[in-house]
């Protein structure tokens, strides 16, 4: 109803021109039949193909009007006035003699007045003819609509088969959740995919569905959609900051948020490498449970001036239609690290810091960073992010859950180690360097065709020099600037 109040009021305004940018072709004729028949207005639907019909009235169409030119020049000379639907004409405005014939049309005085509706994909305007037209944007479905199209899709699947399809309220919220941001034809399709794959629709859709919506919305290499998120209960330790998700965790997926409360906006990251920082992230979008999206700086950066920026924008705005989601943004101060006044670093700092400020999609940011002192201390400012945690080298507790994890993924039960013996030897060790110790000792284990033993595990150690060691200066110096800054993670 919003989208027709839209057109109504843009038609009374006489506006000569309206450029409509959508890929649902069919909803944006329904709508502008909807408007002709309220205003008693005669509506035209003109293409390359079928040349000039008149939607509400039975005539045949007028294949001699298929040639752009030919079309302009008769509805120049038209005295009836009414609604022109021009489907994918955007190709004809880099002529220069169809930029005059709009013009042309549009300045002209006669009453009463015809529009033109220029609908497709992709309209760019001229800009000779920006001041005599208007853009409508036809609004997405929102979760009600979206929930509705896929009950729709259910219910009909359920006619064809004579049985009726199972699905849970909660499924079908997060699925609604998760299809926002697409048009309703694309909604109806990935729905019907869904349901045909197996006859249901359960949790185990989502990640298929979040991959094809991302698919959809892809703006090439800069974002990358993450198939692989993580569990909190693949993540040792970090009690802090798993307790700080937990809470915000019902917030950030409602629908809105409660009276008196922010939506969760995000959080940095800082801390040692091979820490956790990346894996963490990884299952802030598990925790949630909503799509990963990676942010790639070194991909945003092109030679041509304001190409940068625009594509942290477009990137941006992705992230806003595949909401609710967890965007990810590693090493972010590799992307930021200053340059000269005016430079590309300091042109993407503002772009993201607006878009920070002002976006209204739910989209969580998770970034993490190794260097405080390559940081922007515009980014650091209270307010940008929920909160900075700093995740520090795991405490020997957690070196043994990280020993534990490890082990048992590869097959090796943690029943049969002496897990806090290992984790003394690997007292200053990352949980990256605990990880590849134990991958190490796999491998020797296999080359003397015995079976892994904590001998294996703490002669691996013992060959290795952590960070901890060979960037002890460094280490100490982050320490001592994020006690007084951040939460400690753990």
């Amino acid at each position: 109803m919003t989208d027709l109040k839209d057109l109504e009021l843009i038609l009374r305004t006489r506006t000569p021109l309206i450029a409509v940018e959508t890929r649902e072709e069919s909803r944006a004729i329904a709508l502008f039949r909807r408007a002709a028949l309220a205003g008693g207005l005669p509506l035209y639907r003109w293409s390359a193909v079928d040349g000039l019909s008149r939607l509400d009235a039975e005539q045949a169409p007028q294949r001699s009007l298929a040639e752009p030119d030919r079309l302009l020049a008769h509805v120049r000379v038209s005295q009836g006035g009414g609604i022109y639907l021009l489907l994918d004409f955007h190709p004809y405005l880099d002529d220069p003699l169809t930029i005059r014939r709009l013009r042309e049309i549009a300045q002209r005085e006669a009453t009463p007045a015809p529009t033109l509706a220029l609908i497709g994909p992709s309209v760019p305007m001229p800009d000779e003819l920006r001041d005599s037209s208007a853009r409508l944007e036809l609004r997405l479905p929102d979760q009600a609509a979206v929930r509705t199209i896929i009950e729709e899709e259910a219910a009909a699947w359920g006619q064809r088969h004579q049985r009726r399809l199972q699905v849970r309220g909660v499924v079908l919220d997060a699925l609604a959740r998760n299809l926002m941001g697409l048009t309703a034809n694309d909604v109806r399709r990935l729905a019907r995919n869904a349901i045909h794959d197996d006859g249901a629709l359960t949790e185990a859709d989502l990640p298929a569905l979040a991959e094809a919506k991302y698919r959809l919305l892809d703006s090439g290499s800069v974002l990358s959609f993450e198939l692989e998120t993580a569990r909190m209960a693949d993540v040792a330790g970090l009690a802090r900051l798993k307790a700080w998700l937990d809470m915000r965790r019902s917030v950030f997926l409602a629908d809105s948020p409660p009276p008196g409360l922010d939506a969760p906006k995000g959080v940095l990251l800082l801390g040692v490498q091979g820490a956790g920082k990346s894996l963490a992230a990884k299952a802030c979008a598990g925790a949630f449970g909503v799509p990963l999206l990676r942010l790639d700086f070194a991909t945003l950066y092109n030679k041509f001036y304001g190409e940068t920026e625009r594509n942290l924008r477009e990137a941006l705005a992705t992230a806003g239609q595949m909401a609710p989601c967890v965007l990810w943004i590693d090493e972010i101060e590799k992307g930021l690290a200053s340059d000269s006044e005016g430079g590309p670093s300091r042109r993407i700092l503002g772009t993201l810091l607006t878009w920070m400020a002002e976006r209204e999609d739910p989209v969580f940011l998770v970034a993490t960073a190794n260097d405080v002192e390559s940081l922007p201390p515009e980014l650091l400012r209270k307010g940008r992010f929920d909160e900075i945690f700093f995740v520090d080298l795991p405490a020997a507790q957690v070196r043994a859950e990280i020993f534990a994890i490890h082990l048992d993924k590869r097959g090796q039960p943690r029943e049969g180690f002496a897990l806090d013996a290992l984790a003394a030897a690997a007292d200053g060790f990352s949980g990256a360097e605990i990880e590849q110790a134990v991958v190490a000792s796999l491998y020797a284990a296999h080359a003397r065709g015995t079976a892994l033993a904590d001998a294996d595990l703490l002669a691996e150690l013992a060959r290795t020099r952590p960070l901890s060691v060979l960037m002890a200066e460094k280490i100490a110096y982050l320490r001592a600037w994020a006690a007084a800054r951040t939460v400690p993670a753990d």
